[in-house]
């Protein structure tokens, strides 16, 4: 078993074998994707809600819709088919605990938008609060495990029956 870690403004894709793990999650959102029938997953790691500018210097991956569509093509490489996708969330804190942070807000309010228009499924989600995230998927047993704060980790949502 081996893990890839999956930092600010990456997506990643892939079969069997692997664990699939955020950096620390604050205000940016994490969406781990899987498909049951194929048992492949993915993972998209966003700070910001919408699309990224039309410039070629931008990193656009930072960006949900963006994330969003890079997770679902590199899924669909992998013989996804795009109605099969399920995922959860996790992220969207405001850490900083300022009054007038509402990046977090955006980020949830985003991506709930983005994967109802795709009639995504969310099975699962740990979003909001003050305190940092971090999330897992095992991409052989479909458990995603997520940690609160300095809370141990615990199971968010497990895609496989009995695995």
């Amino acid at each position: 078993m081996k893990d890839i870690y999956i930092h600010t403004g990456k997506v990643k894709a892939c079969a069997t074998d692997t664990i699939l793990k955020s950096s620390p999650i604050g205000s940016c959102i994490v969406i781990a994707a899987y498909d049951i029938r194929e048992q492949i997953g993915a993972m998209a790691h966003f700070m910001l809600p919408g699309k990224a500018p039309d410039r070629k210097d931008y990193q656009k991956t930072k960006y949900v819709a963006d994330a969003l569509d890079e997770l679902i093509g590199g899924m669909i490489v992998l013989g996804v088919k795009e109605k099969n996708i399920e995922v959860c969330l996790a992220g969207g804190a405001n850490v900083m605990k300022r009054n007038n942070d509402t990046i977090a807000l955006n980020n949830i309010a985003s991506v709930n938008e983005l994967l109802e228009k795709r009639n995504i499924i969310i099975r699962a989600k740990s979003v909001g609060g003050t305190e940092r995230r971090s999330v897992s998927l095992n991409v052989e047993t479909g458990c995603v495990n997520y940690s609160v704060g300095d809370g141990a980790e615990k199971l968010l949502y497990q895609f496989i029956e009995n695995k």
